[in-house]
């Protein structure tokens, strides 16, 4: 199925979508895609109180709530995370810099990470966000290809720090993005049938106001 336009509508559709998917992807990852003595379990993304409720827009506000998936050896050490970013990470100077942070903290301490992005850049990402993930490891030059400005990058840390990076664009299919769990072992994340179960699993005028980029129109009583 095709990747949607979430950009044009408003940010809690796709925080209603997202939290889906999240268990979607570790439900996958649990049916026999993970070795014996890993798990895929949900925690939540936002797990400090330094951007407090009142300086947050509506955006950061959802990608505050929002899940990220993280595979933990026998349920207590994180050895790999997957966060699939929600429009409030792209917000403001302070959100995406803490979104940078904390993808580079993860590294740091060995965790590695896959990250979707499925939002187009902004003038605080305009070579989108792998570009700044990766400027703090390694300055390099990056461009998106002609007609594709979303990404998934998938990053390995350990001895070495190495990162797969696959631009796509709306109405591309999502491909199989490998997730490092060990240097040199890595697990298929399947991406595209999860979008789509999540996807048939939203209700009809959910998805009709995603294909067009209508809101629906309010009851006559305002509602």
């Amino acid at each position: 199925m095709p990747i949607h336009d979430w950009a044009r509508v408003p940010a809690g559709l796709f925080h209603d979508f997202h939290q889906s998917w999240t268990v979607g992807i570790s439900r996958a990852l649990n049916s026999g895609r993970l070795p014996k003595g890993l798990s895929a379990l949900i925690e939540r993304s936002s797990d400090s109180q330094e951007n407090t409720a009142e300086y947050r827009t509506i955006k950061e506000s959802y990608a505050s709530r929002a899940n990220r998936i993280a595979v933990k050896r026998h349920l207590r050490r994180t050895v790999a995370v997957i966060v699939i970013m929600s429009p409030g990470n792209k917000d403001s100077r302070a959100a995406i810099r803490d979104f940078v942070e904390k993808t580079i903290d993860f590294l740091r301490r060995e965790i590695h990470v896959l990250v979707v992005d499925l939002f187009p850049p902004t003038p605080r990402d305009p070579l989108g966000i792998h570009k700044l993930i990766w400027d703090e490891i390694l300055e390099e030059k990056f461009k998106f290809p002609k007609g594709k400005d979303r990404i998934l990058a998938s990053y390995e840390t350990g001895g070495e720090r190495v990162a797969y990076v696959e631009p796509i664009a709306v109405g591309d299919k999502l491909p199989e993005m490998p997730l490092c769990l060990a240097n040199g072992i890595y697990v298929p994340v399947p991406l595209e049938t999860t979008y789509q179960d999540t996807w048939k699993a939203s209700p009809e005028e959910f998805q009709l106001a995603i294909e067009t980029g209508v809101m629906p129109e309010p009851d006559a009583d305002g509602n």
